[in-house]
């Protein structure tokens, strides 16, 4: 009898597995880039269940650049709704280490403005050729930046990249290249540590003036509070960059609000 039911169990079981679909899968594959003789070297990352074709995000990260930290930011932002590129802006041999490596990494891309939009313009076709060999919708992409990728994301915007929207999170405002007077076609939403140290007081109302002149679409949010890095779950450097779980919650589903009213069918 005992072997007849554990024989019963396990039919049972086989029947179920069977007429349970195969659970989805989060794909992460590296996609390799050319520009200005370099090779780059980013991450795509999406969600396998089905091949409908999905709007595609540029993921820019922090100074910190390509690394498994950036890459799980992009799931969570991919989910089942979007084909994510994390973007590398320094290079496929340029993987800092440390903050003093990111800090050397990132200092020339401030400086040259042309540059770093250059690159993320590259990453942007980057996924764009990824249309036919992942579920993208490469009509419809948005890009996305964390510190120092959100500095490049508004570069993304302020030089006109065929772009749905964009949305900074604790990312530099000020730019050596402001929009031109009337020039603006990438709507903007900057999402901002009222308490961060490097964005002052000047920098919000100097990128208020600047968008405006540009007629931009744009959208500021401070969060009482908080300071650099708040939206970043393993930001652990205090007193400048600490993740705030209040702030970062209000953040994310601000930003999934935007990327769905810019990207949605």
């Amino acid at each position: 009898m005992q072997a007849a039911r554990k024989w019963q169990l396990a039919a049972l079981a086989l029947c179920v597995s069977a007429a349970v679909p195969a659970m989805a899968k989060m794909q992460q594959r590296p996609v390799e880039w050319q520009h200005g003789g370099t090779t780059y070297s980013g991450v795509l990352v999406y969600d396998d269940d089905g091949d409908a074709r999905r709007p595609g995000v540029v993921m820019v990260p922090n100074w910190r650049g390509v690394n498994a930290s950036a890459v799980a930011k992009a799931a969570q932002i991919a989910g089942d709704d979007y084909v994510v590129l994390v973007a590398d802006v320094y290079g496929k041999q340029v993987r800092p280490k440390d903050n003093d490596e990111a800090a050397a990494a990132s200092r020339p891309l401030r400086e040259n403005r042309a540059e770093l939009r250059a690159r993320a313009g590259a990453a942007l076709e980057a996924l764009k050729a990824q249309a036919g060999k992942a579920p993208l919708d490469a009509a419809r992409i948005g890009a996305v930046g964390f510190c120092f990728g959100g500095t490049t994301v508004l570069e993304m915007a302020r030089a006109g990249m065929p772009l749905a929207g964009v949305v900074s999170l604790h990312g530099g405002l000020a730019s050596p290249a402001p929009t031109a007077a009337h020039s603006a076609r990438v709507p903007m939403l900057v999402l901002n540590g009222a308490a961060d140290q490097g964005v002052t007081a000047e920098d919000i109302a100097a990128f208020g003036r600047e968008m405006d002149a540009a007629g931009a679409d744009w959208q500021f949010v401070n969060f009482s509070g908080a300071v650099h890095c708040f939206a970043e779950s393993d930001a652990n450097s205090p007193p400048g960059c600490v993740y705030d779980p209040r702030a970062a919650r209000r953040a994310w589903k601000m930003m999934d609000n935007f990327l769905e009213e810019r990207l949605g069918d």
